[in-house]
């Protein structure tokens, strides 16, 4: 006689079967709870398939309106006569915003649908983008002002990417979340392309002004399409009503919060984010800064473009490939694991190439396959979040991306600090591996993806014998 247990990879407490003699959402004596909430909200594929390329559109958009000041900074500098430190204040003010709307942007997603601040919170960072040019020509103080202005840019573009992974983990199977992580991810790549080449060409143009006018009014389109066509004019409203009410998911309070954050899954998935984005944050900084000291007679447009464009098939085929192993039965914890150990285990000996003397062709080259290598980690670490806690996954991803991100700014000016104090890149490029290795370490050893974020220990095993 077969015993067949009534559990496999996919699992989650929440689908538990019940006798037929009890009705529907009630308990039993002798019963179980009757509840299918999950299985009908997921996407079709072609449903997938569209919104794959909207959100991959939007995270594109976003990066044109986040690089827009970076691209600018120094035009305004001298019209605005602001010094290197002036100028800094106002670009580093965009990552101090960025940390503090991410755990509440995820936690909002998580009880009104991800897909509804998306759109909020793009019609406001892209209505902010296109009036950058307005506060600082109207403004006495512009320093003040755009200031003040790339912190708002930072607070309501925090809510992007957890508000992402909540939406994914609430309407797209477990075998198609990387494909689709992984292609919107591949849009922040993307995004810094085009506003690399069409934004400095405006820039020459027609002027600063013209960059922030662009990619706000396109990133405010782009809202406007997903509100009339994808969710067919209904209303973005989100009042205290529904924050309360968390629909199909599951309300986690203090206590269950502290005991999935004891859980060592989950620690493992936040320590390893935090070491990738300390890492990728990094590399972003100092790469161009490396080139030109190593590399100066070096051509700017090939360091600062090759790189992202091997980043975006990487990213592509990443989601792929985890896809196809898990829809070929392979567990679903070695695939998000495979992931990492390319993104953060392989992509870590071509930085240590880096650390020896090189020609500037293979510099590029071993820059590129670990900026490629990288983007793994959008099939592993960053969907591992919603195999583990898919009722509150845009808020947890929003404790990692914080956590990310505190941690991001720390490392680069740490790194600054080695390269004036010791005089040599190597060091720079040794301690991106020694935290690249601890982090993948510690996702190798801990890292699961069975669902974490409901007691296992009140949910009843039965087996059906056969």
């Amino acid at each position: 006689m077969a015993v067949i247990q009534k559990y496999g990879k996919n699992y989650s407490p929440d689908l538990v079967c019940h006798k037929d003699n009890h009705p529907p959402d009630k308990i039993g004596d002798n019963g179980c709870h009757k509840k299918w909430p999950e299985h009908n909200t997921n996407w079709s594929r072609p449903v997938a398939r569209v919104w794959t390329v909207v959100l991959l559109l939007g995270t594109c958009l976003l990066y044109c309106a986040r690089v827009a000041m970076p691209i600018c900074a120094v035009s305004m500098a001298e019209k605005f006569s602001w010094s290197k430190r002036e100028t800094g204040m106002v670009l580093g003010s965009f990552f101090w915003g960025y940390c503090f709307t991410q755990v509440f942007g995820g936690y909002v997603s998580d009880r009104v649908g991800g897909e509804k601040v998306l759109l909020l919170s793009a019609a406001a960072w892209g209505s902010m983008t296109a009036f950058t040019p307005i506060l600082a020509h109207f403004c006495s103080q512009p320093i003040l002002s755009m200031t003040l202005a790339r912190f708002l840019m930072g607070l309501l573009q925090g809510v992007h990417y957890p508000s992402l992974a909540s939406l994914c983990s609430q309407k797209v199977v477990e075998s198609e979340r990387g494909f689709l992580m992984s292609t919107v991810g591949s849009g922040s790549y993307l995004g810094t392309l085009v506003i690399g080449g069409a934004g400095s060409l405006m820039l020459d143009l027609y002027g600063w002004e013209s960059v922030f006018y662009v990619s706000g009014l396109l990133s405010v389109l782009w809202a406007y399409c997903m509100w009339k066509y994808l969710l067919k004019g209904e209303g973005p409203i989100i009042t205290l009503e529904s924050l309360g009410n968390s629909g199909t998911q599951s309300k986690l309070t203090r206590r269950h919060w502290l005991r999935l954050l004891k859980q060592p899954a989950v620690c493992a998935v936040i320590v390893t984010h935090l070491c990738t984005a300390s890492t990728f944050f990094t590399l972003l900084s100092w790469l161009p800064t490396f080139f030109k000291d190593t590399f100066p007679e070096a051509k700017g447009w090939v360091f600062n473009v090759i790189p992202w464009l091997i980043a975006i098939p990487s990213s592509l085929f990443s989601g792929c490939l985890s896809d196809h192993l898990i829809s070929q039965g392979y567990d679903t914890a070695s695939v998000r694991k495979l992931m990492q150990f390319f993104s953060m285990g392989v992509s870590s000996i071509f930085t240590l190439l880096l650390c020896g003397t090189t020609t500037f062709p293979w510099a590029v080259a071993f820059v590129s396959a670990t900026m490629g290598l990288t983007t793994f980690s959008h099939s592993g670490v960053s969907v591992n979040v919603q195999d583990l806690a898919p009722s509150c996954a845009g808020a947890l991803f929003g404790v990692m991306n914080t956590c990310g991100a505190f941690s991001g700014v720390l490392m680069v000016y740490f790194s600054g600090y080695l390269i004036e104090a010791t005089g040599s890149w190597a060091t720079v490029f040794a301690l991106i591996t020694t935290v690249n290795l601890l982090g993948l370490c510690t996702f190798l050893a801990f890292a699961e993806a069975r669902r974490v974020d409901i007691d296992s220990g009140k949910v009843r095993h039965h087996n059906i014998h056969i």
